[in-house]
């Protein structure tokens, strides 16, 4: 009673409440390390004395599935700087003396799918971190590798190139005797695998791509343009139905009957609404859209597959052109999302807008910065790859603003009370990363000057002129010619707008003839 006592006595006076369990459960390695280590001392390292300390590692008791023995099942609870919650988990057999370890991700599926790739052009890059769930799918393009998904991994891109090779080698002298083509094929793969684990070919892209959001590539603040990447994606309904997301029902009792052909099923071809969403406002022509004025129309969530409503509405922007902004919520998982898309046709070339950012009032200005649209700040050695944010309409304060809280959200432990990492960071990256975010921050407070650039391929994007429709000084806007590969990655390759009559025509007389 009189501990009761205490305890409220202490919350009514304000001081701070403790933790709650899952951020207690989930602390990183250091802050669980350390605190064994204050356990330990205050209790003299008697475990008879302090019986409900906390433990840092759990053992249970488990099956042995190699001898079928009872075995010892090791867990920890932690965090990955950069990443979030996961399960260590480590058995050990005494009777047959069989070991394994794998993770698990004690947090949720994200809301998109995530792909991540590095372009590893030095030694140094080998030592990246990799985390693999058990969802996700990893490629070397440069020697047509995919790794299926499998069980969890911590480990680094030498590891995983290692492995891979490891695992391909074991079987290789079967396979000599079976299939001699195969052998040669699968050596020279091995070859090229224990070449890149060794440094000695340089450079090699590796790309770990999850639907469920869960795997990751650890990120340096010394990445230049295009050689760390990350996009997130919408996941399929297949992806959703292998996640447990979509509900085996609809996967099953959505089949037409066989009599039918598929196309002419109402059934699946449009979502239904959901009961509390009334009717829609659909009432627009095909050829005009009504500017100020909000429409809806059924979707289906990204997230858990399940009916939801968008919402669209078509915004003029001064001295610009037309944009449509797109809001979705889904009332069944909370998903929710907002973009920003440009209208009118594709432009002959490219834009590239330069901003010099002054001060406090350069930061108020508005910005479109477009899906496809790349962003990057010199002074602060900020570059943000096309796809990584989306489209988002804010000024600039905010699109820095996001792109910190992203970034600190991923590198930084947002839940300790002083936003510290943990102790698997080095403490050269982490002076790296302290500095990166300080000047960040001046930036935003206006005390530093830095250079703000869009290039958008499609010449999609904005930034708020005070001087409009004059030139500013601040603000400089030149078009260039895109790149084959920026045509090929947009789809403009494949895009014919004009005489393509005639090459139907062209192919019906060859079939013909």
């Amino acid at each position: 009673m009189a501990e009761d006592t205490q305890q409220k006595t202490a919350i009514i006076e304000g001081e701070p409440q403790p933790k709650s369990i899952a951020v207690d459960l989930f602390e990183d390695m250091g802050r669980k390390v350390e605190g064994m280590s204050l356990n330990g001392r205050e209790t003299g390292d008697s475990e008879a004395d302090a019986p409900d300390e906390q433990k840092g590692v759990e053992e249970i008791e488990s099956l042995c599935m190699n001898c079928h023995e009872d075995g010892i099942t090791k867990l920890l609870l932690t965090k990955i700087p950069f990443f979030r919650e996961i399960v260590i988990m480590s058995f050990e057999c005494s009777h047959c003396h069989f070991k394994n370890s794998e993770i698990q991700f004690a947090g949720q599926i994200q809301q998109l799918g995530a792909t991540y790739t590095l372009t590893a052009d030095q030694k140094q890059d080998l030592g990246r971190q990799i985390v693999k769930s058990d969802t996700c799918v990893i490629q070397i393009p440069e020697i047509q590798l995919e790794i299926p998904a499998g069980r969890g991994q911590l480990t680094n891109v030498e590891g995983i190139l290692s492995m891979v090779s490891q695992d391909l080698a074991a079987l290789q002298p079967e396979r000599k005797l079976a299939d001699a083509v195969a052998y040669e094929g699968i050596e020279r793969v091995i070859e090229s695998l224990q070449d890149m684990a060794n440094g000695n070919r340089l450079p090699f892209a590796i790309s770990v791509d999850d639907p469920a959001g869960n795997s990751w590539i650890e990120p340096s603040p010394q990445d230049k343009s295009g050689k760390y990447k990350k996009s997130e994606y919408k996941r399929s309904p297949e992806q959703n139905s292998k996640l447990g997301l979509a509900d085996a029902t609809d996967a099953s009792d959505a089949g037409p009957e066989p009599e039918i052909r598929p196309e002419y099923h109402a059934a699946g071809m449009v979502p239904d609404l959901p009961a509390s969403s009334g009717a829609l406002d659909q009432d627009v022509d095909d050829d005009d859209i009504v500017e100020g004025k909000v429409y809806d129309f059924p979707t289906q969530c990204p997230g858990c597959s399940h009916a939801c409503v968008t919402h669209m509405k078509m915004v003029n922007i001064p001295h610009f052109s037309e944009v449509v902004i797109m809001s979705t919520v889904c009332d069944a998982c909370g998903y929710r999302t907002n973009e920003v898309k440009s209208g009118g046709g594709v432009p002959e070339k490219g834009r590239r807008i330069t901003l010099k950012v002054r001060g406090v009032e350069d930061l108020k200005r508005d910005i479109l910065k477009a899906e496809n649209c790349a962003l990057a700040c010199p002074e602060l050695g900020l570059n943000v790859e096309p796809g990584t944010l989306g489209g988002r309409f804010t000024t600039v304060e905010g699109l820095l603003t996001q792109v910190k809280d992203d970034l600190r959200s991923q590198i930084f432990d947002t839940q300790s009370e002083d936003h510290e990492s943990g102790d698997s960071m080095a403490a050269t990256e982490k002076v790296k990363w302290d500095k990166f975010f300080g000047d960040m921050s001046k930036a935003l407070d206006g005390k530093l000057e830095f250079t703000c650039i869009l290039e958008d391929p499609l010449a999609a994007s904005y930034v708020q002129s005070y001087s409009a429709p004059d030139p500013e000084e601040q603000i400089t806007v030149e078009d260039y010619a895109r790149t084959e590969d920026e045509e090929e990655h947009l789809g403009l390759k494949d895009i014919k707008t004009e005489d393509y009559e005639e090459d139907e025509e062209g192919g019906e007389k060859e079939i013909a003839g």
